[in-house]
């Protein structure tokens, strides 16, 4: 169906149960070699970047897979890597030179920081950080060497909902490819492409595979031209990921709508409940009305996720410890977009250098996972007892 709704293109793109016996989910590809009936056809096969013709290159498991996934985001195609750091990695290092300029987001993911200011660097790229609510006035930072802009809306500390479509008019004026983190905003509730995004990045390891038990990155192309820069980067670079993962990634994508609406609806429960309790300063989470980012996440987006952030109002580490240490259905680990929620202290202080992140107590991160609300609340509501008694 031309039209379909993303529930139903989550439910059936990248399917063809006919071509499978009737089965209806694609098969697992464990593939190194592929085998070809004649000459013409493996000197064919060599001379693309697409199709199945080496295990490394693509098979039809993650080809179902990219297929999906460029079909929910509107782009041209996808392509799959290992992590989501290792699909942030290789789109930066597909459109940069030694001598280039890239202007990253402040407020980016902390690995994709270090990647940019320590391994691009050695390379001889100089990445400069911005201040991500910049806007147009990004063009104010753009020099004629610059190749790349990148964003991440909202960030996922600080969550900041940056002006993706000034700042996507301004870099493409100058010609710099625009690079979006797209990870919070899931193919379902933000459409790079419609906001002038060349490359939407996830890490799939997230929402997509959705059950904590998988690593996986994937990158989509607005336009063919893109593409093929980008896969032929994943090609030399030779990022792959597992069968099993992607595999995994595709069975999590049938039901990442019907997750997605039940973290969204929960991490809003949370957050209205703690923007009430004496002990927390702020609720940093973009969907709600106070928040200094709705007025664009409302223009811009059709939903939320699971992770949004909280201030506390000034405390002891002592307390902060007792805070957490205990909590019976919140585990405290990285990453997020599993099934179960997440708490974990954070320290966005540390990570700026273009702008100061000024707080006068500590900082919480929560992932709301697909548990009862109430019990969540309930579990939230003893650790907040145990702060306030070792306060």
């Amino acid at each position: 169906m031309k039209n379909a709704s993303p529930d139903t293109i989550l439910t059936h793109a990248g399917n063809d149960p006919h071509a499978n016996f009737g089965i209806v989910n694609p098969p697992v590809y464990h593939a190194s070699t592929v085998l070809f009936p004649t000459v013409a056809a493996l000197e064919e096969a060599g001379h693309s970047f697409d199709g199945v013709r080496y295990g490394r290159i693509g098979t039809p498991t993650s080809q179902a897979f990219e297929a999906t996934v460029a079909r929910l985001e509107g782009g041209f195609k996808a392509v799959t890597a290992p992590s989501g750091l290792a699909a942030i990695t290789t789109a930066l290092l597909a459109f940069v030179s030694a001598g280039d300029h890239v202007l990253v987001t402040d407020s980016v993911y902390g690995p994709t920081r270090l990647f940019c200011s320590d391994m691009l660097k050695r390379l001889g790229v100089e990445a400069e950080f911005y201040d991500p609510l910049a806007g147009a006035a990004i063009e104010r930072l753009i020099r004629p060497n610059t190749r790349v802009v990148f964003l991440e809306s909202p960030g996922s500390l600080t969550f900041e909902v940056q002006d993706v479509p000034a700042i996507a008019a301004a870099a493409k004026q100058a010609g710099a490819v625009v690079m979006i983190d797209n990870t919070w905003g899931t193919p379902l509730f933000f459409k790079p492409f419609d906001h002038g995004v060349d490359l939407s990045i996830h890490a799939a390891t997230k929402y997509m595979v959705g059950h904590s038990d998988a690593m996986l990155g994937v990158i989509t192309a607005g336009t063919e031209e893109v593409w093929n820069r980008l896969k032929r980067n994943s090609v030399q670079l030779g990022t792959c990921a597992g069968p099993d993962d992607i595999y995994l990634g595709l069975r999590g994508l049938r039901t990442m709508g019907a997750r997605l609406r039940q973290h969204q609806d929960t991490a809003l429960d949370l957050a209205r409940w703690l923007q009430a309790r004496p002990e927390v300063a702020r609720v940093l989470h973009p969907a709600l009305p106070d928040d200094p980012g709705h007025a664009l996440w409302r223009r811009d987006f059709t939903g939320a996720c699971g992770l949004f952030a909280i201030e506390l109002k000034p405390c002891s580490a002592a307390a902060v410890a007792a805070f957490l240490d205990g909590m019976e259905l919140f585990g405290m680990g990285y990453s997020w977009g599993g099934y179960e929620s997440l708490i974990l202290p954070i320290h966005p202080e540390k990570l700026r250098t273009a702008t100061r992140w000024r707080t006068d107590g500590p900082m919480i991160r929560l992932h709301a996972g697909l548990e009862d609300p109430n019990d969540l609340i309930a579990d939230l509501d003893r650790g907040l007892a145990r702060l306030a008694a070792a306060a």
